[in-house]
C-alpha cells in the first residue's frame, strides 16, 4: 500500500510541477524588434537556443501525454491534457520567436540566408 500511496503521489507532485513551469513559461510575446540590433553570431545563436527550447519542450509534453494517470486520481486526466496544451502552447510561440530570428538573420547575413 505504501508504494501505492508513493507512487500517487510522485505522479501527483509531477503533474503540479508542470503545470507551475507552464505557467511560467507564458506571457512572452514575439518582440522582433530586439533581434534587429543583435550580430550574425547572435541570430545563430538565438536560433540554436530556441531549436533546443522547442526539443526541450516537446519532449516534456511527450512525457506528459505518456504519463499513465490512474483512474482513482480525481482531475489527473484533466490536468495532464491541460499541462500538454500549455506546453503545445508554448511550442507555437517559441516557433513563432524562431521565424522572426531567421526572418531578421535572412535579411542582415547574407551567407545564412539559404
Amino acid at each position: 500500500m505504501n508504494l501505492l500511496i508513493s507512487s500517487a503521489g510522485r505522479l501527483s507532485a509531477m503533474l503540479v510541477l508542470f503545470l507551475m513551469a507552464g505557467c511560467s513559461s507564458l506571457g512572452s510575446a514575439v518582440n522582433p524588434a530586439k533581434y534587429d540590433s543583435m550580430t550574425c553570431a547572435e541570430l545563430n545563436n538565438a536560433v540554436g537556443d530556441t531549436a533546443r527550447e522547442i526539443s526541450q519542450t516537446a519532449i516534456t509534453r511527450g512525457k506528459v501525454v505518456n504519463t499513465s494517470v490512474p483512474n482513482w486520481l480525481l482531475g489527473g486526466t484533466r490536468v495532464k491534457s491541460a499541462v500538454a496544451k500549455r506546453e503545445t502552447a508554448r511550442i507555437e510561440l517559441l516557433k513563432q520567436r524562431q521565424e522572426a530570428i531567421v526572418a531578421t538573420r535572412a535579411n542582415r547575413c547574407p551567407r545564412s540566408a539559404g
